[in-house]
């Protein structure tokens, strides 16, 4: 066998030392990535709540954010962006940078705008993620107590025989009940009328004030109208019944495959690692399932969900999906 070349073994080890010095940065980045996950958090993280202090939601980011402070060991601050039916603080959240320490709060219209508004300044599927949801709050369909149907079967068979002629009211176009009634409409083979309000309030006035017969609301919004005797609910919009009225049925025991409900999570932005993403997911959930923020979040009309961050990002996706069928089948605008 012929003795190895000198030249070419020096090339190899000169070949082999370039590789190395090339490779150094490379490795340096990654260790200090890994090591910053495992750090995190290091720092105090923030919470961006999308819209004005006070609300169920607002209560659930303080709930939230004191939970996580006790197991991080890390302040949790809240920093309120409201703004253009939550898409100011939810921009912030998807250009911050990727690594844990920013977070929002987000509610139904994270899944319905982009639907509503084609041209947001950022991609929801794209530039941001979920990471847990929160909880579910229901949908109900309420109506005077002299209107004739109490049951959806009833309601159904009223409006097939009066077409065009029976309305409901909601706090507003765009919202989840507004769509919830345009679902109801689209696959019960309905004309309703949608009499859209500047919020709950109003909507409630005028439906316990006979000027309307249907109301799409929020269950623990409308539900004490129920139980002093101004209202009566003829179902839930959501895919299960509420724990807290069980007794109430639901539409989709009617139509089946109806499904409209109130989603609140927490997002992130899309660049955050994946390992991380879960494991703030994870915390979260945990909390989420402790009794204190369990029987909380109850007291206030909710349904504590504390999903996994896979779990939430594929059920924004299938919402963003539903709704925005539902948007364009009924040719609905913001104004």
């Amino acid at each position: 066998m012929p003795a190895p070349d000198p030249d070419s073994i020096q090339r190899r080890e000169l070949l082999a030392r370039l590789a190395a010095v090339a490779a150094g940065p490379a490795l340096a980045v990654a260790s200090g990535t890994s090591t910053a996950q495992a750090d995190w958090p290091a720092r105090p993280v923030k919470l961006i709540v999308p819209f004005a202090p006070g609300g169920p939601t607002d209560t659930v980011a303080r709930l939230l954010a004191e939970r996580m402070q006790a197991l991080w060991k890390q302040s949790v601050v809240i920093d309120y962006k409201p703004g253009g039916g939550t898409v100011v603080g939810t921009q912030f959240v998807a250009t911050a940078p990727p690594d844990g320490y920013t977070l929002g709060m987000a509610i139904s219209a994270h899944m319905i705008n982009p639907a509503l508004q084609p041209k947001l300044p950022y991609d929801t599927l794209r530039d941001l993620a979920g990471v847990s949801q929160l909880a579910l709050g229901h949908f109900g369909l309420f109506a005077h107590p002299s209107f004739a149907p109490s049951t959806l079967p009833e309601l159904v068979a009223y409006v097939k025989q009066h077409p065009g002629q029976v309305s409901y009211a909601t706090p507003g176009v765009g919202t989840g009940t507004h769509l919830a009634g345009e679902m109801l409409n689209h696959m019960a083979g309905l004309d309703m009328v949608h009499v859209p309000y500047k919020g709950s309030a109003p909507a409630q006035q005028d439906v316990i004030g006979g000027r309307v017969p249907l109301l799409f609301d929020v269950l623990f919004s409308s539900m004490p109208f129920v139980k002093d005797g101004r209202m009566k609910v003829l179902a839930l919009s959501s895919p299960r019944r509420a724990h807290s009225s069980p007794e109430i049925p639901l539409v989709a025991e009617s139509v089946p495959g109806f499904s409209a409900m109130s989603i609140i999570g927490v997002i992130a932005p899309a660049g955050v690692p994946v390992d991380l993403r879960r494991r703030i997911g994870a915390d979260i959930a945990r909390g989420v399932k402790s009794p204190e923020l369990n029987e909380r979040m109850v007291a206030l009309g909710m349904e504590p969900v504390g999903s996994t961050a896979d779990e939430y990002d594929a059920l924004i996706r299938s919402e963003i999906d539903k709704w925005s069928a539902v948007v364009k089948r009924a040719g609905i605008r913001l104004e």
